[in-house]
Order: C-alpha cells, then sequence, then structure tokens
C-alpha cells in the first residue's frame, strides 16, 4: 500500500499532492533561546520535557494517560493535532493554534492533567517551561515529522519508527487509528467518505515576525 500524501492540507501551504512523509533519518536538535508567535496561523512544533529530564514517561501507563490527555485537549479547545511522540523523559508534538483558547492554555491542560494523576512523592512533574517552533512551510513540516517519529530509533529504543507504537508515526504508515485523531490524508479520506470536508487555512511565511510571549525560554 503506498504512503499517504499531504497534499490533503492545502491552505496557503502550496502543497501538491506529491508531497509526501515522513520520509528519511533527519536530526534535528532543539534550539534555546525559540520565541513564541500567537495568532500567526502557523502550524507550532511543541516540546517539553519531564523535570530535569527524569524519565517520568517510562511507563506504558504514563506514556498513555499523556495521549489521553492531549487527545483530550484537542477536543476541548479546538485543537488540529499532526503528530507527536511520547519519550521516556519528554515530548513532541505538532499542532494547530487552538479555535477555543490560547495554545499555552492547551499545553497547560496536557501538562496538569497528566501530573495530577502521576506525580505521586515528587515535588514537581514537567519543567515549568515548554519550546515552541512555529513551522510556517510544507518543508518544516515534513522536518518535523521526521524528527519525531525518528526519535525513538536515533535514542536506540527501537529498530523501526513503527516499532514505537507511542506516537502518530504508525498512522501515517498505514492509516492504523492511535489515541490521538491526527489530521492525515488518511482522517481526510474517512470524514470525507461521512460527507464531512474541515477548512483550514495555515500562512505561509518565509519568517514570522518577532513577539515574545510569557513563559518564552530565555
Amino acid at each position: 500500500m503506498p504512503r499517504p500524501t499531504i497534499g490533503w492540507l492545502g491552505g496557503d501551504f502550496g502543497f501538491t499532492s506529491q508531497t509526501r512523509l515522513p520520509g528519511d533519518k533527519y536530526s534535528f536538535p532543539v534550539p534555546w533561546g525559540l520565541k513564541r508567535y500567537q495568532q500567526t496561523q502557523h502550524l507550532h512544533f511543541i516540546t517539553f520535557s519531564c523535570y530535569r529530564r527524569l524519565p517520568y514517561l517510562q511507563s506504558v501507563r504514563a506514556k498513555r494517560l499523556f495521549e489521553l490527555a492531549l487527545e483530550e485537549a484537542r477536543r476541548k479547545y479546538g485543537l488540529l493535532v499532526f503528530g507527536y511522540v511520547v519519550m521516556p523523559e519528554h515530548v513532541h508534538f505538532l499542532v494547530s493554534e487552538p479555535e477555543r483558547a490560547v495554545l499555552s492554555t492547551a499545553v497547560r491542560a496536557v501538562k496538569q492533567s497528566v501530573a495530577r494523576k502521576l506525580i505521586g512523592e515528587r515535588e514537581h512533574f514537567w519543567q515549568a517551561r515548554y519550546y515552541d517552533f512555529n513551522v510556517w512551510s510544507a518543508s518544516k513540516i515534513r522536518e518535523k515529522l521526521r524528527y519525531m517519529h525518528r526519535n525513538p530509533v536515533k535514542r536506540g529504543l527501537v529498530e523501526k519508527p513503527e516499532d514505537w507504537p507511542w506516537s502518530s508515526f504508525r498512522h501515517y504508515l498505514s492509516g492504523e487509528e492511535c489515541a490521538v485523531e491526527i489530521e492525515s490524508e488518511w482522517t481526510w479520506r474517512k470524514r470525507s467518505a461521512m460527507g464531512i470536508v474541515p477548512q483550514m487555512r495555515v500562512r505561509e511565511n518565509p519568517r514570522p515576525t518577532n513577539r515574545r510571549l510569557d513563559g518564552a525560554p530565555k
């Protein structure tokens, strides 16, 4: 079965039906000093870590609770989730700006939901800040999806991305449903068969205008 394309996204990215993902290995270090730009109609590549990078998400239960928290935030705030991965000590996900809140509110809700269930005797569960990279082009979407899906392989946790069940890779590979609803061509086809054709406009800029919001790392 051929892999799906992302021509379904459309919008202002100028995608074509030949734009494919996920792809080969790509290593992207998370830079220090990112600034956040809200209300931009961009997608956002979000990263946050457990306190002091300790493996608080090591257990299957912890990973599942994170997936459930992200799905709950997707439904509650009107997020579009394009991909994610849950690692033992950090998470990545690629999302739109929410319809019913600012992005920081949705991120905080995810973190609080997981922490309330798993903090136990610990004083802290998450690092206080998170990293937000604005994604404004088709190539950047592919780059971030490749990076997060290859993360477990790069870390030596599995041999192939599809061997790690706590990510969106299997969905992109075969349309397999995961705990979080993913915006993909598989999902678009399913909705179209039901007579539902969602609309999304995502503005593409060569560079976003610099603007700093509360919580951006210094």
